[in-house]
């Protein structure tokens, strides 16, 4: 740590003389009972007699005084020392004193009494001794420093949907676990964090039972118990080492008893707030208060919940009043901590409306959304961040996911420090809600194979994210060169190295620490859980990213201003000036921080003498991030020569394209090498909300060697398709037109709506604006269903029906992001997103209207048996019902506006 004042005489009490300790500390208080306990346990490993007690004696021998300013403890125990502690005011500050023989431990508070006495204690497990003088003050930068742990799986649990999974021994067999608790707590100690966060749906009927709705609970009563026990033994745990357990859950979400008891769904997006589920979430929470009241809450209003105006009235009129009464129940009026998590909702608005209502409200919001991509954030996300941190409450950063760092190994102090710099400088936080590194959805294993079989664990594999993100969350201003200096001693101590060698491992983390937020933020489609960026991108997603739905706000908020891979086509074709990060850097960027990390840890290697199979894993990993960058590279290379051809029409472009995509494959098959007996997956959520690079639909799709498979056969395809525009007469290939789908029938349950023949001259809502000018031939035989346009616009779209067999129903979202069309599915902000697998575009422009947007087709796939849909607020088109079983293959149909140029990237299907 780096400190206000620091003054050390060079007098040591040697632990060679076994010298006699005695620590006086405040038996009422856990925290620095819990302190002192650390402290004796460091002195005895180095050879002092520990005696304790409870008020200060003479001695002869060396005492240590740990308390909290202003309490009856400090004042009688320390009243002869008269230290003048005027300074000492800030939340978890203190200051250590040496007088004769007695070292003053104080602190502002409670955990800055422990941490008060842990700094001792590291003091003296590095150097071996007792200071014989010491004098230095210290406080921590951010209020909050906290980690997570989700309690969720990789995969969806049997007949239930996302975020459901109610804490079991079957489903989280390691929750019930208090030894792996302590060592998770003890880690989080050792790093000055001060909070954990539990991720999970809807904890509320695993831990608490309602007199009104003894159905809701969904654990067996053994279970119950089990979750009782544990639940209470990790928040005493956590309180002794001043950690506030926080408990997340989404709205709205029910129980899976309850939802079955009233025959209405776990989640449902589109379904408005009833008196049934507001009663039924209130009196949840007032349980859960009432029951654990030293437990904090996080509520994320997105995803679960339809409009801005039901997240006002569900966190006003239903989150708040259940805190409220359970607070009645316990006869407190102290407000425990709210944190509003902004995700999918107006976090400013409904600050506003709540802050009326409840003062102790905290706010949260991804820092660059589910990856790290950058320590210049901006655009509208940091504007975002701007407004919350601009209100009377402490704004969290959330480190979320990375969902572009899985599975390697990620531990750039350099990177990490310049992040949390701009967390303060340019977004206005001061806490830190920290994700790990990797593996979120199988914690507490990380990803990794090892020879014996046994599974790592993600905080011992991980220590170095943990460490540094809290080093500089406790104090972001450190000097950069005293730093590699910390970090060089820290590598050598835990690899058994020379302080050279050391340094190489730090270069190779740092080095490799640019990759994948530098590739994710210049071509990536999204920063999120849909897109797993170390399994590569395809050609396809490089030439056309807007058939994949490139996420609004992505690229202006993650990452410097410059230019995406189809805008430095098309001013390199038209020779305009170039500005900002451009392609072409960041690829020659990437591939000589991949050179330069592997010759940095191939340099450490021969000086390793401790933790040889971790410093091996680590090396791999090096390897590893160097053959992505190259396999990364290359496929960019051929696909700037692929855009060139849209211009020049010249084939002699693509025919220069193959050597480029011919290397990126001995890149991959480098990395399939390195990581086939090293990995069990690159990315730890395995659901069919995964679609780039492709679908991870029933956990397939998920390592380097079935990606392989996919890159092959897209070399293949453009070799096939550009041979074919050669032996053509006129240098272009006739594609080949989609045929007309096969429709089915749907009997309409309570209403049946108007319909119309998708053809061209229809006008699907009355107008001249709205009349079909082109129309795929895949849609020629289809029967829509028209709607009032501002019923759309002010009720959404609604349909109930029974099929005998699956069908598909068709549905045209326009290309548009105006807030009176309906935006097409979004598994960044829906999790249940592509539930009837309606997530990917089928057919892209392959609708035009007169004077309306061009429209992208989706399908959801409904099974037999009564079905609805419920779509939000907005114009959509509902195109008609299609025989689920018929081959259907997606393709952008290529209906442009006027100026715009057609994608090419029919080369490589």
């Amino acid at each position: 740590m780096k400190y206000l004042q620091l003054l050390f005489l060079c007098f040591y009490v040697s632990f060679a003389t076994a010298q006699n300790v005695t620590i006086v500390s405040d038996a009422n208080s856990p925290r620095a009972k819990f302190g002192a306990e650390k402290l004796s346990e460091t002195l005895s490993a180095k050879g002092f007699t520990v005696a304790s007690a409870d008020k200060l004696k003479s001695s002869k021998d060396k005492v240590i005084v740990i308390g909290e300013k202003g309490t009856e403890f400090w004042k009688k125990n320390a009243k002869s020392a008269k230290i003048d502690d005027s300074k000492l005011t800030k939340k978890e500050g203190f200051l250590i004193r040496t007088q004769k023989n007695i070292i003053y431990i104080e602190g502002t508070d409670a955990s800055g009494t422990l941490y008060g006495a842990l700094e001792l204690a590291d003091r003296i497990k590095t150097s071996g001794q007792l200071p014989s003088e010491i004098n230095i003050e210290d406080s921590p930068e951010m209020v909050l420093r906290g980690a997570c742990i989700g309690m969720q799986k990789p995969v969806y649990l049997p007949g239930r949907d996302v975020y459901e999974y109610p804490y079991t021994p079957a489903t989280f067999p390691w929750f019930y676990d208090k030894a792996l608790w302590i060592k998770y707590l003890d880690m989080l100690v050792d790093n000055r964090m001060n909070s954990l966060y539990l991720w999970n749906g809807h904890p509320f009927a695993s831990l608490v039972k309602l007199k009104d709705y003894p159905f809701a609970v969904e654990v067996s009563d053994e279970d119950f118990k089990k979750n009782e026990e544990i639940y209470k033994f990790l928040t005493v745990e956590a309180n002794k080492r001043g950690i506030w357990v926080i408990q997340m859950f989404y709205n709205i979400l029910v129980s899976k008893p309850f939802a079955e008891h009233y025959n209405i769904k776990t989640q449902d997006r589109s379904r408005p707030i009833t008196p049934l589920l507001s009663d039924y979430t209130r009196k949840s929470i007032a349980a859960f208060i009432e029951k654990y009241p030293n437990v904090g809450l996080m509520v994320c209003l997105g995803e679960a919940i339809n409009t801005v105006d039901d997240d006002v009235e569900w966190f006003t009129k239903t989150i708040i009043p259940g805190v409220r009464d359970g607070l009645q129940a316990l006869g407190k009026t102290e407000e425990p901590p709210i944190i509003l998590r902004s995700h999918d909702t107006d976090g400013p608005l409904v600050m506003e409306k709540s802050l009326p209502l409840y003062k102790n409200l905290y706010t949260e919001s991804k820092y660059t959304g589910e990856s790290l991509t950058t320590y210049t954030p901006g655009g509208p996300w940091g504007e975002t961040h701007k407004q919350l941190s601009a209100l009377k409450s402490i704004h969290i950063e959330n480190v979320h996911i990375l969902a572009n760092l899985e599975p390697f190994r990620y531990g750039s102090p350099d990177f990490i420090q310049k992040t949390v710099k701009a967390m303060h400088s340019i977004h206005g936080a001061n806490a830190l809600h920290l994700y790990p590194q990797a593996s979120y959805w199988d914690w507490p294993y990380s990803a990794d194979k090892t020879k014996s079989g046994e599974r790592l664990l993600e905080m011992d594999r991980d220590w170095i994210w943990y460490k540094a993100w809290a080093r500089y969350a406790w104090d972001s201003k450190r000097d950069r060169n005293q730093e590699v200096k910390f970090w060089d001693k820290d590598l050598a101590a835990k690899f058994g190295t020379s302080q050279e060698a050391a340094n190489n491992i730090l270069k190779a983390y740092e080095e490799t620490g640019e990759i994948a937020p530098k590739t994710l933020r210049r071509f990536g489609i999204t920063e999120g859980n849909r897109q797993t960026l170390l399994l590569g991108m395809f050609e396809s997603q490089l030439v056309n990213p807007s058939k994949w739905r490139v996420y609004p706000g992505f690229h202006e908020s993650c990452g410097p201003a410059g230019e995406l891979l189809l805008e430095y086509a098309k001013k390199e074709w038209n020779k305009e000036p170039h500005s900002g990060e451009l392609p072409t850097q960041i690829i020659d960027e990437i591939t000589e921080h991949g050179r330069l990390a592997v010759e940095a840890i191939d340099k450490a290697e021969p000086s390793v003498t401790k933790e040889k199979e971790e410093f091996a894993r680590l090396k791999n990993d090096m390897h590893a991030y160097k053959a992505f960058a190259d396999f990364f590279s290359e496929k960019v290379k051929a696909a700037l020569l692929v855009l060139r051809y849209s211009y020049s029409n010249d084939i002699a472009d693509l025919d220069k394209a193959i050597p480029h995509l011919e290397k990126s494959l001995e890149y991959y098959e480098l990395l399939v090498k390195l990581t086939k007996d090293t990995y069990y997956y690159a990315n730890s959520m395995q659901t069919a909300q995964r679609r780039i690079p492709i679908g991870g639909d029933d956990g397939n799709n998920k390592t380097w060697a079935e990606l392989l498979l996919h890159y092959e056969r897209e070399l293949a395809n453009f070799k096939r398709n550009l041979e074919k525009l050669k032996s053509s007469k006129d240098g272009k290939v006739e594609s080949k037109e989609g045929k007309p789908w096969k429709t089915a029938e749907v009997t309409f349950i309570d209403e049946k709506p108007g319909s119309y023949l998708v053809k061209t001259g229809t006008k699907v809502y009355g107008t001249d604006i709205s009349e079909l000018t082109k129309i795929a031939p895949e849609l020629q035989n289809l029967r829509g269903y028209s709607f009032v346009e501002n019923d759309q616009n002010e009720k959404g779209t609604h349909l109930k029906f029974r099929n005998a067999k699956a069908v598909k129903l068709v549905v045209g979202y326009f290309n548009s992001d105006q807030k009176r069309f309906l935006l097409p599915p979004s598994l960044e902000t829906d999790a249940a997103g592509n539930a009837h697998g309606q997530a990917e575009v089928i057919l892209a422009s392959a609708i035009n209207l007169k004077d309306l947007p061009r429209v992208n087709i989706h399908t959801y796939t409904f099974q037999p048996g009564e079905n609805k849909l419920d779509l939000g607020k907005g114009k959509v088109l509902i195109l008609g019902f299609i025989d689920a079983d018929q081959n259907i293959t997606p393709r952008d149909v290529g209906y442009i506006d006027a100026g715009e140029k057609a994608a090419v990237d029919w080369l490589f299907y």
